[in-house]
């Protein structure tokens, strides 16, 4: 998939809530779970994103009533307050030198008279850079769906978190859960210094696989409990050095483990580190 459906111009990072200029409130969530959502769809329709949607929005997808559209459908809809949208978007950031630009996965609520940047933003996850084929994530959106609804309604049960820093949260409260969890690990996804079990075994003393994406694949569409996966975003093999991505998803619980980026100086801060192990042991 080379073309992507909509293109936004983002110049900051706020996280979940991340670099719309509207920062969700509790009304955005409580209007959210009346709405019925609008997953928009990529031009190409043999796209990945597109086969893999359809799939797992029928199995996964319980918050709300939805329907799959095009681009004309989405600019007819988009200032209709009785929507929401779960679509692709592009981000850029104005730190970044390189001018990198990323895929999310964005949950946005449409609101009467804004235009797209200015639309509330409820949860957004990075997938990938721009020029990263699809199948480098497609296989993980299903988990990724069950994370944005159990965090839209761990915001509705909890407003107190709404305005914050998210991934704090996640990241305090579910390290001690992660030390009762198997940890999927690709090689590809890791540093030369622990891509074996005997280099992670010295750092990381709980549970670990190195795994296919097959198996992770499998694991996510089983609904595996007991097994948490790397989500790592970096521009693999293209040439672009801008940020790296780590996040530790639930392959069967629906919720993140661990959230955080670095900005690459060379080649090889293209991986899940040393110190990224150090953090979470």
């Amino acid at each position: 998939m080379k073309r992507l459906s909509l293109l936004l111009v983002l110049i900051s990072f706020q996280l979940i809530a991340f670099a719309q200029e509207h920062v969700p409130e509790l009304k955005d969530y409580q209007n959210f779970a009346k709405s019925k959502t609008l997953v928009l769809l990529e031009k190409n329709p043999m796209s990945d994103f597109n086969l893999v949607i359809r799939k797992v929005m029928k199995n996964t997808w319980t918050l709300t009533p939805y329907e799959f559209i095009d681009d004309a459908e989405f600019e007819a809809y988009r200032n209709n307050s009785n929507y929401s949208f779960l679509m692709i978007t592009i981000a850029s950031f104005d730190k970044d030198r390189t001018k990198a630009r990323y895929r999310f996965l964005s949950l946005l609520r449409a609101e009467r008279g804004k235009s797209v940047r200015d639309m509330p933003d409820l949860c957004s996850l990075p997938l990938s850079y721009v020029q990263v084929e699809d199948d480098n994530y497609s296989y993980k959106i299903e988990a990724f769906l069950r994370f944005m609804q159990n965090h839209v309604q761990l915001m509705l049960d909890h407003p107190e978190l709404i305005g914050s820093d998210p991934f704090k949260y996640y990241n305090k409260k579910k390290k001690e859960e992660l030390a009762q969890k198997t940890l999927f690990l690709v090689k590809d996804d890791l540093a030369r210094d622990i891509d074996t079990e005997a280099e992670i075994r010295a750092i990381y003393p709980h549970d670990f696989k190195i795994v296919t994406r097959e198996e992770v694949a499998q694991a996510i569409r089983d609904h595996w409990e007991d097994v948490v996966f790397l989500h790592k975003v970096g521009p693999e093999s293209t040439r672009i050095r801008a940020r790296v991505y780590k996040v530790l998803v639930g392959a069967g619980e629906p919720s993140i483990y661990y959230f955080d980026y670095q900005m690459m100086k060379k080649a090889q801060d293209d991986a899940f580190q040393a110190k990224d192990l150090k953090k979470i042991r």
